[in-house]
């Protein structure tokens, strides 16, 4: 076999896997549908079966999508055949946003971008400093005096990271602006050079490259393979279909276009209104699968939770926007219409999704129906074939388990990352709801965990006070699971003590990485 062989079997698998899953769940809810004896029961099965049919709908998404990233590589090809280098510089303006974060790190990430081939009289630097801390603002604005770059702060901290980008758009006539976040240090000095070629297109909107981050430790490694699928596969196949996402940072944008475009759309995520508005219009958006920085690995839970709630929160009003959106909409492609539904819906499908199946994996086990057990020779058996479908049960709950562990040890060749990318999904169930939630009322899009006096990890107090909802519902489970367990209904038990177990690994990784 050769290796492109080797890497279309591995889609090839992948879609095996989704495909699987999808008709293992939905194949359950028929078998419900088929035992059901009761107006409960009924309930009960087509809710079930609304869940599965949505699950399903992700999965085959899902398939499809990893499927098409395999032909990107002869995509990108193409496309940089036909790309000549600079003959002249144009006038490039850096974007460094920070909101309260350390200054060292910030300062770090700057004097490595100052390291950049690309004549210096070309290039604006700029601090945007959002912070509230006087001592921070009166760090960074000294930093960049020394150093000789532009500090803008703004007092209110209005429209969020899109209002310090917009601000910045007075201040400044280049043709071109490269936004980095705070944390992303600099490991290839060619990212204007090599990028700067694909604007040659004049429709050419913005042009964003593969983000990556510094190694840490295994949660921090499997907290960054989210992304790692975000760009692997997800970037490449949307990008065939002109919805690749800006991604916030790493990237770079044609200012003429973005001031037509009326600046960032301020809300939480503006990266993806940005590129939808920039499709809308019928401008052009390249994906670039090469990593030219590298962030700073999230090595606590309470990072991921603040990470998470802003992502969900954002892409909750992303759907709302998208479903009223009252533009060119109607032009945009089957396929491009399922790349923003499955964006703005995706985090609500993990989390929402997740929470409705617990409601009704108890409402299964503590049904009057009679589940009938099929033997193994029964199975085979033309007159079973009404009842195999309780087999489709054991096999999408055991789907559901593997597929991130079989996805992980085909592309990232580790069981151990893949067991926590299943975990850090269900216990980030409740703070994506709850950002769901806030989104969808328009309350506070952040996270408002209380913080100890000290360390984060290792205080359970801490840990328990911010995850007491989670808590109480694995309390819950594990009460109502021991309870079936004792009415003689052993693997219905089982099922909903291991859903106990799995919301309350937010306690534990909360209480463990702090």
């Amino acid at each position: 076999m050769t290796d492109n062989s080797n890497v279309f079997t591995l889609r090839l698998v992948t879609v095996a896997v989704f495909v699987i899953l999808a008709i293992a769940g939905v194949g359950f809810s028929g078998y419900l549908l088929v035992i059901a004896n009761s107006p409960y029961m009924y309930f009960t099965a087509v809710l079930f079966a609304i869940l599965a049919i949505i699950s399903g709908f992700f999965n085959l998404v899902a398939s499809t999508t990893y499927y098409r990233s395999y032909f990107y590589n002869k995509h990108f090809k193409e496309l940089q055949r036909s790309i000549k280098p600079l003959k002249s510089f144009p006038k490039v303006a850096i974007a460094v946003p920070t909101y309260n974060e350390n200054p060292k790190i910030v300062e770090d990430t700057i004097m490595r971008l100052l390291k950049l081939d690309y004549p210096k009289q070309k290039l604006e630097m700029f601090l945007l400093d959002d912070s509230t801390s006087a001592d921070v603002n009166e760090e960074l604005r000294a930093f960049s005096s020394r150093i000789g770059i532009k500090y803008l702060h703004r007092e209110k901290r209005s429209g969020y990271k899109a209002g310090a980008l917009n601000n910045m758009m007075k201040h400044t006539n280049a043709e071109y602006v490269a936004v980095f976040d705070y944390d992303e240090k600099l490991k290839n000095r060619k990212f204007l050079k090599d990028l700067l070629p694909y604007f040659a297109d004049k429709n050419v909107s913005y042009v964003q490259t593969e983000k990556g981050y510094g190694k840490g430790n295994t949660f921090s490694d499997s907290v960054s393979l989210f992304d790692k699928f975000f760009f692997k596969f997800i970037q490449p196949a949307r990008a065939m279909n002109n919805t690749a996402i800006f991604a916030g940072s790493c990237g770079i944008i044609r200012t003429s276009i973005l001031k037509k475009l009326g600046g960032f759309p301020e809300y939480v995520i503006e990266d993806t209104f940005f590129s939808f508005e920039s499709d809308m219009k019928n401008y052009t958006s390249l994906y670039i699968p090469k990593v030219y920085a590298l962030g700073k690995p999230i090595l606590t839970f309470t990072e991921l939770a603040k990470q998470q709630w802003r992502y969900n929160y954002g892409d909750t009003q992303f759907i709302k926007y998208f479903l009223r959106y009252k533009g060119r909409k109607k032009n945009i492609s089957p396929f491009s219409r399922i790349d923003y539904i499955t964006h703005g819906f995706g985090l609500n499908y993990l989390s929402v999704v997740l929470l409705l199946f617990t409601f009704v994996s108890i409402l299964i086990v503590f049904s009057a129906a009679s589940f009938i057990h099929i033997t193994v020779a029964q199975f085979f058996k033309p007159t079973f074939i009404g009842l195999d479908l309780e087999v489709f049960g054991s096999i999408a709950f055991l789907m559901s388990f593997l597929a991130p562990i079989i996805l992980t040890k085909v592309y990232f060749n580790s069981v151990k990352k893949g067991i926590m990318v299943f975990a850090l999904n269900f216990a980030l169930v409740i703070v994506r709801t709850k950002a769901a939630i806030a989104a969808l009322f328009g309350t506070k899009p952040s996270v408002s965990w209380s913080r100890p006096g000290t360390k984060l990890s290792g205080n359970f107090a801490y840990s328990l006070r911010n995850t007491s909802i989670e808590f109480s519902i694995a309390m819950i489970l594990v009460a109502l699971g021991t309870f079936a367990s004792m009415h003689n209904n052993v693997l219905g038990g089982l099922w909903l003590i291991w859903y106990g177990f799995l919301y309350l690994l937010a306690t534990i990784f909360l209480y463990k990485y702090g």
